[in-house]
């Protein structure tokens, strides 16, 4: 006799022999208000406008990198108003900005606007140049030691005006032309001499080191030859000072910088490609070596385009994009929080070498190399650190 076990029933719903799908993802946290928790690590938000063509553009916009620099120029800002007001003949803040605007006495609208703005506007425009100029080496070097003034552009740009003003005592136009010659010729000569089928960060900062240890040699041997007021002015002027200068010298680089900045933007994102590695960028459709020449030459416009107009002024390259890497948590250097930095640092320490010793005046190459040697060493212990 054959008996059939039944299979106990069950109470609930039949199973489905259907494959499931995946489960979705949690939902994100929430607030006691049923809004989604913000997340603080880096908060992008995208923005689309309408395009022309009936389209959207959208852009990205990194939050925090905007409100960090925000800040930075609201400090430079706030900084150039205590410096239009400190010196001989104070100026409270209020009547700065008065003057500013154009509504103030004849004596204060001189001594702030004809006087003392074209120092700081020179200020805001050179500290933005040199930091955008490190950010560039430190990207295309991938070493927070690549810039200018630790490779020898800064050197090279200070024996070509060195040149001219010893050899055909010019004047401002031709020690400017003098300064760019000798910084392009410079960034020739390390480029050829790091080039090995392509240029390493690591060989070009070596190199560059070599090749501003010879330069500093002869800028000492003419410095040595010249006659003693020539080597005297040379002496101050290489300092790197904002002494004296005035809407004259303000002119050209702005007009200078309108045109590199854009161009250094435009570039800002085949920087970005070459960081992650020729054959990566490569990979990704990038022509490596037209565009690093690109940016080597944009770079070294930049820090002779200073050079010529206040002397060689060191470490704010160094250290202005290292700084505002560290504020927006970025893993890379970016341009325009280094320039908001590079802008705040000089404008700073101008007023430092103003008001230290009033009412003598240093040069502000002086206070910037204090305070960046400090920089150096403590990024130099960090860096062993992480060895």
């Amino acid at each position: 006799m054959i008996t059939r076990t039944r299979k106990p029933r069950t109470t609930g719903p039949r199973p489905d022999p259907r494959p499931h799908p995946p489960r979705a993802a949690p939902h994100p946290a929430r607030s006691r208000s049923g809004r989604p928790a913000v997340d603080f690590g880096r908060p992008i938000r995208v923005l689309r406008v309408p395009d022309t063509r009936g389209g959207r553009l959208s852009l990205r916009l990194d939050t925090r990198a905007t409100a960090i620099c925000l800040l930075l120029l609201a400090a430079t800002a706030a900084l150039g108003i205590l410096t239009l007001g400190s010196g001989q003949y104070t100026v409270p803040p209020g009547e700065v900005i008065r003057a500013l605007l154009g509504d103030a006495t004849p004596k204060v609208h001189m001594v702030v606007v004809e006087w003392r703005l074209p120092r700081v506007l020179l200020a805001v425009l050179c500290g933005a140049a040199l930091a955008v100029s490190g950010a560039i080496f430190q990207s295309l070097t991938r070493n927070p030691l690549g810039s200018p003034d630790v490779i020898g552009f800064n050197t090279g740009a200070y024996t070509g005006a060195l040149a001219v003003i010893m050899l055909a005592n010019g004047g401002y136009y031709q020690v400017a032309a003098g300064a760019l010659a000798g910084g392009i010729a410079t960034a020739a000569l390390v480029y050829v001499l790091a080039y090995r089928q392509g240029v390493q960060g690591f060989r070009l900062i070596i190199v560059g080191i070599g090749i501003s240890a010879l330069l500093a040699s002869l800028n000492t041997w003419m410095t040595i030859k010249a006659d003693l007021e020539t080597a005297m002015a040379a002496a101050v002027w290489g300092a790197g000072s904002l002494n004296g200068r005035s809407w004259e010298q303000l002119g050209p680089v702005a007009l200078v910088l309108a045109v590199l900045l854009p161009v250094v933007l435009l570039l800002a994102g085949r920087m970005r490609m070459l960081e992650m590695g020729d054959d990566t960028a490569r990979s990704l459709g990038l022509r490596t070596e037209p565009n690093r020449l690109a940016l080597v030459v944009t770079g070294v416009a930049l820090t002779a385009l200073v050079t010529a107009a206040a002397g060689p002024i060191s470490f704010i390259a160094l250290a202005a994009p290292q700084l505002a890497r560290r504020l927006v948590r970025s893993p890379g250097v970016s341009v325009l929080p280094s320039a908001a930095m590079g802008a705040a640092l000089l404008v700073a320490a101008d007023w430092v070498a103003q008001r230290a010793f009033a009412p003598t005046q240093l040069p502000v190459g002086v206070v910037t190399v204090s305070i960046g040697g400090a920089y150096l060493i403590w990024l130099l212990l960090g860096e062993a650190r992480r060895q």
